[in-house]
């Protein structure tokens, strides 16, 4: 299933589809927007259960934007695919915890229900948009083709809707590129289709899952900065998945860090960048370069992540952490109260702050 087929496979719960059907759900404006609870996900290998997501948990408000940091295989993306219901099962299994959207557990949906939340509540935007939008179409048909299923239009006004998206999102001469195919958009330019196609049905949340790899930094930064503008303009929650700590630190307002399939560090994005708490977020802001460091070696994370079907004992990070004691290989953290709403899963983490 590509990335179009996904986001174009939802009618606002609630609300009549073309065929006439109207959902049961009952969404909860005083609930949080997104509240997941102990997620845990699993993947059935050759090699054994590979805990992807173990016990993850985070809330989300409108307006807000949380980033998700970490490097590749932490979990991150796994975490969105089962907030979206779009994860391959088998050989994935969504095996503890509850996605709260508006206080509807989203786990215990219908796949009809997953489809009619998708796209209407919630948007993503992939990261290889290239594979995500289908090559044999143009993207104002990709685009028109949400507003043809979904709001019954005609394809004339679907059209005429594909072009105003395409112009919000800063496609120029949109009423010309709208019968344009993928292939003859630039990188950034299918990236911004994505996020057109994103937003088409005003969703409450939008995931964005990488949305600047393989993009040089001018483009990295023109994408973010139209993820926030909308994002703002349209009071909807954005969570923005990364390994890029430093792409987050203009736009996130909260930043939950994970590790092995475990977050390790929650905090507001000020305090996270101002002091970490725990030993792998000190970690990747040490790795980033800054100009004052010029003619400075880099530092960087000594070792890999670990296999996900043989997580070390203990604290998953302990091989790898300057911080490691004992107790560390033995008796994996909790997560510890740092500050009011500042987490973290580390023995040691004062020592951490002090350092």
């Amino acid at each position: 299933m590509s990335g179009s087929d996904i986001l174009q496979s939802g009618d606002r719960a609630g609300d009549p589809s073309p065929g006439g059907t109207i959902t049961s759900l009952h969404f909860d404006p005083t609930a949080p927007l997104l509240d997941v609870q102990e997620l845990r996900v699993d993947f059935h290998t050759h090699e054994g259960v590979a805990h992807a997501v173990n016990g993850v948990s985070f809330s989300l408000e409108a307006g807000r934007t949380l980033g998700i940091l970490g490097e590749s295989g932490c979990g991150k993306s796994v975490t969105a695919q089962a907030i979206m219901g779009i994860l391959d099962t088998p050989p994935a299994k969504v095996v503890g915890g509850k996605v709260l959207l508006s206080g509807v557990d989203l786990l215990t949906l219908n796949e009809d229900d997953r489809r009619r939340v998708r796209a209407n509540r919630i948007g993503m935007v992939f990261q290889d948009a290239l594979s995500a939008l289908n090559p044999v179409f143009t993207v104002g048909w990709q685009l028109g083709e949400q507003f043809r299923q979904h709001r019954g239009l005609k394809r004339a006004e679907a059209r005429v809707e594909a072009i105003r998206l395409l112009d919000m999102v800063g496609i120029p001469a949109a009423a010309e590129r709208v019968d344009d195919f993928p292939h003859q958009f630039s990188g950034g330019m299918r990236q911004r289709v994505m996020i057109a196609m994103a937003l088409a049905l005003d969703p409450d949340v939008v995931i964005a899952d990488e949305p600047t790899t393989a993009l040089d930094v001018t483009v990295q930064a023109q994408i973010m900065k139209l993820l926030a503008d909308l994002q703002a303009e349209r009071n909807m929650g954005l969570i923005l998945i990364t390994h890029d700590i430093g792409v987050v630190a203009d736009v996130a307002d909260d930043i939950c860090v994970m590790y092995a399939g475990r977050e390790v560090e929650k905090a507001d994005v000020y305090s996270i960048y101002e002091s970490p708490a725990h030993p792998y977020t000190k970690a990747l802001l040490e790795s980033i370069p800054r100009i004052d460091m010029k003619g400075k070696q880099l530092a960087s994370i000594q070792g890999l992540p670990p296999n996900l079907t043989r997580i070390p004992p203990g604290c998953a990070f302990h091989p790898r952490c300057g911080f490691a004691r004992g107790r560390c290989r033995e008796e994996t953290p909790p997560l510890y109260t740092v500050a009011p709403g500042r987490l973290s899963a580390c023995h040691f983490f004062e020592e951490v702050l002090d350092a």
